[in-house]
């Protein structure tokens, strides 16, 4: 049996390396046409881990099966099949999923229940299982050395219809904290919104890494929506190894959190057909959930999203994104201001002098809303993007 812990250090793809102890593979398991579709990272050492999953009713049997061995709290590995989301596949879609499972956990010597799945891509298909089943039989007999992927590798090997592979990696004292993530589309948060996978080399208890997860998603991915529809497969998961000692909890969670927001603000950027990224602000509110709810109201207009992606600065479809939250009854038109690119176009209109500006700003490739309610002191920022016929055409011809 192949021993995971036998890797050579110091796997790199390009200037990013996995922190101490982890190493990961790479495969074409036949899922798509061409390229590697199959992923495995793992730590060659003992883990804590933390995760979070979509709360969507169709859950698909790699967040069952998942959540499940996320209660454990000491995850060892995660495995990823991309192109195929085994969403809405019966008892065979779990038994398929646990399959998978049971073949990486054989390959790496560890137990089954020390594997986390992830499965994306088209819902309602079962999984080539004969593809992949030969795959894993091939891969039975590779060497310690095969676990030479990085996180470019593995970010890349779980695209969809992404269009680049999405990575952050922060540092806290001897520590590292590597992310990945995919997702362009069925973007709108219930926990998170697509597959994010953070690996740390940090010593600190399993609660504190929970605390500092559910912190981290609460601020950055929770703050993300592309289009409101909520997938079916979302998966969070971070893995610590202890390998480079402990760290303060309260400088972890900032540099968790500080990476999470990277990769949120690459998820709405690449979002389906998406040409700008868009940050939406909202300030002096009541509470925090009505500015997050306010600004969530205004990213998710299909009207807003196409007048940013037209670069017009059409404040009157903000406000009817403000308005259209009617059990906010405490939101009155003489208290809100609203503002693009920092020039505000209500209550005061632009001038023809900062016309052009106002232009400009709505062309940039990321553009920022600013909302105040006038009556608090709480803020929340979101992340979206514009709209475009490029998302039409991307989920038009999806499996056909």
């Amino acid at each position: 049996m192949t021993h995971i812990n036998a890797a050579p250090s110091g796997v790199e793809a390009g200037s990013l390396s996995w922190p101490t102890g982890f190493r990961a593979y790479t495969g074409h398991g036949g899922l798509r046409d061409q390229g590697d579709d199959i992923s495995v990272v793992a730590s060659d050492r003992p883990a804590v881990s933390a995760a979070m999953f979509t709360r969507s009713l169709f859950a698909g049997p790699a967040v069952v099966l998942s959540r499940a061995h996320a209660a454990g709290r000491d995850l060892r590995a995660v495995t990823t099949l991309a192109q195929n989301a085994n969403v809405a596949t019966g008892r065979q879609g779990e038994a398929n999923a646990a399959e998978v499972v049971g073949r990486v956990a054989a390959l790496l010597g560890i137990d089954d229940r020390q594997v986390l799945i992830g499965s994306t891509g088209v819902i309602g298909r079962p999984l080539p299982m004969d593809t992949i089943r030969a795959h894993f039989d091939g891969a039975a007999g590779l060497g310690p050395g095969a676990f030479g992927a990085g996180p470019l590798d593995v970010a890349r090997a779980m695209m969809t219809t992404d269009t680049r592979p999405k990575t952050a990696v922060r540092t806290v004292g001897a520590a590292r904290i590597v992310g990945v993530a995919k997702g362009v589309g069925m973007l709108e948060p219930n926990m998170a919104t697509m597959l994010a996978y953070l690996f740390t080399d940090a010593d600190l208890p399993a609660d504190d890494l929970d605390t500092a997860l559910r912190t981290a998603v609460d601020r950055t991915f929770h703050c993300l929506s592309v289009d409101t529809d909520t997938s079916t497969s979302d998966t969070v998961a971070v893995l610590a190894n202890g390998a480079a000692g402990p760290v303060d909890t309260a400088e972890f969670t900032a540099a968790l959190t500080d990476l999470c927001l990277d990769l949120t603000r690459q998820l709405a950027s690449d979002g389906e057909g998406a040409t700008k990224l868009l940050r939406v602000t909202v300030g002096r509110a009541r509470d925090e959930a009505q500015a997050r709810r306010i600004a969530k109201s205004v990213v998710n207009s299909p009207l807003v999203k196409t007048a940013v992606h037209g670069a017009d600065p059409n404040w009157g479809r903000v406000v009817m994104a403000i308005g259209k939250n009617t059990e906010d009854r405490d939101i009155t038109p003489d208290r809100v201001t609203v503002a693009f690119g920092g020039i505000e176009v209500y209550p005061e209109e632009p001038t023809p002098q900062t016309l052009d500006a106002l232009t400009d700003a709505m062309r940039q490739p990321e553009v920022s809303i600013t909302i105040t309610l006038g009556l608090g002191t709480a803020e929340a920022t979101v992340y979206g993007c514009d709209l475009s016929a490029g998302y039409v055409r991307v989920n038009a011809d999806y499996t056909t």
